[in-house]
């Protein structure tokens, strides 16, 4: 009788279950995706083949299977699976499961995976009760997080773990899911007359970007909504689903994107060496991820002009000027109209002529600044503008240098012969070596009036 309570009770769950949840791989065969930690004589399935699954931190964007992998390394190993969010529980509760893993161990030496989702949010002392246990292996430890572990979670907790990057899943992985889901009698659509055509699978693995709980998702909304109007109509005959039913299941794609994570700094990243690089195309594409996910116009607009300085300086000045117009212009429109600025910005300086020539002079400067020893100001150089300064020889021997033919004076201004601006032969920087030669060359010869 109990037996059959629970596969009533089972069977009511299913029922309200969504897709995803439903289709959710029970076997690392029926698992999607993740090759490069999964496949075959990869990490993570030597440690499997080999019995020796260790406490590991999951990382990746959403939708890509952490979670369904923590319940499957579970089931693989026979171990006791504990499951909770790191934003509902505390130390209590963890207390409380390791005292539960320690007893299944002394009983019957069962281990325990304590699958605990957005482990970056656990604070200091709630990570800390678990290093001990995690150590001695007491629990396998399993952390999921969107968050980049090496900033979000316990250095300690970090070295005690393996670490596995999740990709989003490839448009191939989803539309395998989708496929699965669509032919499973138990827990998708298998016994339901359903015809969906190749252009709408392929239609939600584009839009869901990666994540195959979204595609899911817009799969169960199409079949319900179709299957609907066709008993109001009272049709009869298969579920049809093409392109523009699809097209209305998933109305918007999914941008993968945190104003304060990893996307944040990857993608201005990529935005960045895309314009250092010299690629416009590439650069208006990163833009576009950062309009669309609605990143700060004026964050994107000063990395711009650091870069016009940074990378192209002296070889196109005119870039300053643009990066400080769009800067000016950003700053009093903003979103929408802002990208127009940032694009016609971006593009100018991926095509600008390149030169870090500036920035490594002052980079260099800098270093021998806190590195080096102090230079003194020469005395030719000092401030006469107070009644002692001749006294102590401030300004003694200095030429002005509107005195002399091209405005050039022989002669050092820094004491030591030291050089820190290396112009590049690119753009306007090669006309300003064949100035700074001719500079250099009047600076090495001796000032007037000395032997």
């Amino acid at each position: 009788m109990s037996d059959l309570w629970e596969s009533r009770r089972r069977e009511a769950h299913r029922k309200v279950e969504p897709l995803a949840v439903r289709m959710r791989p029970r076997t690392l065969d029926e698992f999607v995706g993740q090759e490069h930690f999964l496949g075959p004589g990869k990490l993570l399935r030597r440690m499997l083949d080999a019995d020796r699954l260790t406490s590991l931190i999951l990382h990746g964007p959403p939708g890509t299977g952490k979670t369904t992998l923590a319940e499957v390394l579970a089931k693989t190993t026979r171990s006791r699976f504990e499951r909770a969010n790191a934003a509902m529980v505390g130390v209590k509760d963890v207390r409380r499961i390791i005292d539960e893993a320690t007893r299944a161990i002394e009983l019957n030496g069962q281990r325990t995976v304590f699958f605990l989702d957005e482990i970056h949010r656990f604070n200091r002392a709630q990570q800390d009760v678990l290093l001990n246990d995690v150590e001695r292996g007491i629990i396998i430890l399993i952390g999921a997080t969107t968050e980049n572990p090496y900033f979000a979670v316990n250095s300690a907790l970090v070295s005690r773990s393996t670490v596995f990057r999740f990709e989003p899943l490839t448009v191939e992985d989803v539309e395998s899911v989708v496929r699965r889901a669509i032919d499973d009698e138990e827990r998708g659509y298998g016994k339901l007359d359903l015809h969906v055509s190749d252009e709408a699978i392929h239609h939600w693995a584009i839009m869901s970007d990666g994540d195959a709980r979204r595609a899911l998702g817009a799969l169960e909304v199409a079949v319900l909504s179709t299957a609907s109007e066709e008993n109001r109509e009272a049709a009869s005959g298969p579920i049809v689903i093409n392109l523009a039913i699809a097209e209305e299941s998933i109305q918007r794609k999914a941008i993968v994107y945190d104003a304060t994570g990893d996307e944040h700094y990857d993608i201005i990243s990529a935005f960045i060496k895309s314009m250092r690089g010299s690629d416009p195309d590439a650069a208006v594409y990163w833009l576009a991820r950062m309009v669309v996910a609605g990143e700060d116009p004026l964050f994107i607009a000063r990395r711009i002009a650091i870069l016009a300085s940074e990378d192209i300086g002296n070889a196109d000045p005119r870039a300053l000027q643009v990066a400080a117009a769009a800067y000016e212009i950003v700053e009093r429109i903003g979103w929408p109209e802002a990208q127009l600025t940032l694009a016609q910005a971006a593009i100018y300086m991926a095509m600008a002529p390149k030169s870090n020539a500036s920035a490594m002079a002052i980079w260099t400067a800098c270093s021998d600044v806190k590195k080096g020893r102090t230079i003194e100001v020469p005395l030719h150089l000092r401030d006469t503008h107070y009644k002692s300064s001749a006294k102590l020889g401030h300004g003694e021997g200095y030429e002005y240098a509107h005195d002399h033919e091209g405005g050039v004076v022989a002669g050092q201004h820094l004491g030591v012969d030291k050089i820190y601006y290396e112009p590049t032969m690119n753009g306007l920087e090669s006309r300003l070596s064949e100035r700074l030669a001719e500079i250099r060359q009047a600076h090495r010869q001796q000032p007037r009036g000395e032997d």
